[in-house]
């Protein structure tokens, strides 16, 4: 809670300048600063499926800021291979969400049974000319689970918004592009490092040249990643004439490749697609970078906008409120419902730099907007009631701590109340 003789004794007009970016490091830090261990990544939990007809293990990952008390629901990021790639995708998140990425509830899949099974789009006998015994192409069911059984559990467990990413590599890849090429209204966001698209003769892949050209994938986003080893046993391969090798050596590669092309050639028709190369990853190293940049790029339109303008003193209040509304109107238009522009803490950070500095127009329009998109906020309301004690209006201080004690019973807007009661008498 910020209260106004703190806040002055400690807070300089440098503040200003770069506190977005670091608030959001400043929350995180005080979250886990009583943890006994370094790391916590996730927590076990499970549900049978009469689909797969097995138990399925996952691990739940929830935003530093969650608090059971309140009434806050987060988009959702779904991570084949949990076991492995959650920690990964963690690290990302807690870099990077906020100024790049919103707060999510991040979801771990284990895939270390039946992998092949469950991620692969079509049955085979032979791979590569040798015979192929492993149970496989049994996609459908897997993505038959997740509508049906996989992702109503966790939207009647965990804070979860219907705003979906998934995430896979390499068979999970493939199993990211056959969910957005089949089952498009699973997710909104796709990421599929190293996809094994040469499966079965690059059959998805001529699914979707048909698909990609008739069907509509809108409001779909994609970020693919390819590996730097586009040939086993000939380094004289590179990007520039992969495409013209015949060999299976290759096969891998082109077949990521030729996906690409085909998005493009369609880009009409969606989904918005960012492709990238890394020359010097592995198939076993790829994930950490395709993960971060994926991310970035699936949630480029999260970013704040205009942050010069908000640490400027200088701005009019005219036009923070433009830049905010904006901002409002724009995560509405992505997530498909309403979600607050900027985080409570924020707004009323920014409110108290402006009573610092004396501008309480600018102060009472930050408070104003916390209490307009965190109605349920005892803080909010208290935060106002400073604003008029600044303003010597005693009444309206009265009348908003009061509000603040209505919504928490806390003894400490019970004193104000009489402080400031007192204070209306004398």
């Amino acid at each position: 809670m910020i209260k106004n003789n703190k806040m002055r004794s400690k807070l300089k007009i440098g503040l200003a300048i770069g506190f977005i970016v670091f608030f959001q490091q400043f929350v995180k830090a005080q979250a886990n600063q009583n943890q006994q261990f370094l790391q916590q990544v996730g927590v076990t939990d499970s549900l049978y499926s009469q689909i797969l007809n097995e138990s399925r293990t996952i691990y739940i990952q929830l935003p530093v800021s969650y608090n059971p008390d309140k009434d806050q629901k987060y988009p959702v990021v779904f991570i084949l291979d949990g076991e492995i790639f959650l920690p990964t995708l963690s690290d990302v998140q807690n870099y990077y969400s906020g100024g790049f990425t919103p707060e999510m509830v991040l979801i771990g899949i284990s895939n270390a049974k039946n992998r092949i099974r469950d991620l692969t789009t079509s049955t085979i006998s032979t791979k590569y000319g040798m015979p192929f015994n492993d149970e496989n192409g049994e996609a459908d069911h897997f993505a038959e689970f997740f509508e049906k059984e996989l992702i109503p559990f966790i939207e009647n467990k965990y804070p979860v918004t219907n705003f979906r990413t998934l995430i896979g590599h390499s068979y999970g890849g493939l199993f990211a592009i056959y969910a957005l090429i089949h089952h498009p209204n699973l997710f909104t966001n796709y990421l599929a490092i190293d996809p094994s698209l040469d499966w079965d003769d690059q059959k998805l892949l001529k699914e979707a040249q048909g698909l990609l050209a008739t069907q509509t994938y809108e409001n779909k986003s994609l970020f693919m990643s390819l590996g730097g080893q586009l040939h086993m046993q000939n380094s004289k391969i590179t990007l520039d004439n992969v495409m013209q090798d015949t060999t299976e050596f290759t096969l891998f590669a082109r077949s990521n490749i030729a996906f690409s092309n085909e998005l493009r050639q369609n880009a009409k028709n969606g989904p918005s697609f960012e492709w990238k190369f890394y020359p010097r990853d592995l198939h076993g190293t790829i994930p950490f970078p395709s993960i971060m940049d994926g991310l970035i790029s699936l949630f480029e339109w999260y970013q704040m906008e205009n942050t010069d303008k908000i640490n400027s003193f200088d701005t009019p209040k005219e036009e923070l409120l433009s830049i905010i509304k904006y901002r409002e109107k724009k995560l509405k238009d992505h997530f498909g419902y309403f979600e607050p522009p900027y985080p409570e803490e924020l707004l009323n950070m920014s409110g108290y730099m402006n009573m610092e500095m004396e501008q309480l127009e600018k102060t009472k329009m930050y408070f104003e907007l916390a209490i307009e998109y965190y109605p349920e906020s005892a803080n909010a309301f208290d935060s106002m009631a400073e604003y008029y004690e600044t303003k010597g209006d005693l009444t309206n201080a009265v009348k908003y701590v009061t509000k603040a004690f209505e919504l928490s019973g806390s003894d400490y807007y019970k004193k104000r109340i009489e402080g400031l009661k007192m204070r209306k008498s004398n």
